[in-house]
């Protein structure tokens, strides 16, 4: 089944450099805020707090950011704060293996709240947000998702590997335990049930082609009826 094969809903911002991260707000009055990070070559990069214009469903849409921040390295990820009053703050990791957060509210310049003692990079870890004993992951440059069972860690409880080229990113539906997006540079974004597990998920359910590799895939809390993508300088929210 295909993703065009429902009522089109795509809504794309085209940004002035490389989207790599990207993360949905958790505020309910906020409900189609994003924040996106760069990821080019040099000492700027940015992260944009990116906010729509526009009521859904409409017949065209118009992105734009409200503010952003320069931090010296390229960013990986990024995670909008669920507690109370820290609604407006979201954390980045990247490149320098540091975990900065961000206050939308003060508009503060980023602080470190966390540095690996070797600097590695911190990468991609998404934890089912129903069920806390599973969790997702992928080795780099790695064209297949690893689903373990906390509780028999040394064992997978399924392998997701219908991907043709590079997983990029993963993210765990808002309001269901067994289902999960992946995305990678094969420019598929694919939704995949796995409620039987430990035996093999053969298929994804639900598929989607982009444009362009697809660097990352995040899934709306507030609202899951709505993924988000990045592919090159675009950024698409999907309904499914």
């Amino acid at each position: 089944m295909s993703l065009h094969g429902k009522r089109k809903e795509i809504y794309k911002y085209e940004a002035p450099w490389t989207v790599y991260a990207m993360n949905w707000s958790v505020r309910p009055d906020k409900r189609f805020r994003l924040a996106l990070g760069s990821f080019v070559e040099e000492y700027n990069n940015k992260v944009n707090s990116c906010a729509t214009l526009f009521c859904v469903p409409v017949p065209a849409v118009n992105l734009a950011y409200e503010e952003h921040f320069f931090i010296g390295f390229q960013v990986y990820d990024i995670a909008f704060s669920r507690a109370g009053g820290g609604r407006d703050m979201f954390a980045s990791v990247g490149a320098d293996g540091s975990v900065r957060m961000f206050d939308l509210r003060h508009l503060e310049h980023s602080t470190i709240i966390y540095e690996d003692p070797q600097h590695h990079p911190l990468l991609r870890l998404c934890w089912n947000k129903q069920d806390p004993n599973y969790l997702a992951t992928m080795a780099m440059d790695g064209m297949e998702v690893v689903i373990l069972d906390v509780r028999v860690p040394c064992t997978p409880v399924a392998r997701l590997n219908n991907h043709r080229a590079c997983v990029n990113g993963i993210a765990w539906a808002p309001h269901s335990s067994c289902h999960i997006c992946t995305a990678a540079d094969d420019h598929q974004a694919l939704i995949w049930d796995i409620q039987q597990m430990p035996r093999a998920i053969e298929d994804p359910i639900l598929a989607y082609t982009a444009e362009g590799e697809i660097n990352n895939v995040q899934w709306a809390s507030t609202q899951p009826d709505w993924i988000a993508i990045c592919y090159n300088n675009c950024l698409e929210i999907l309904r499914v």
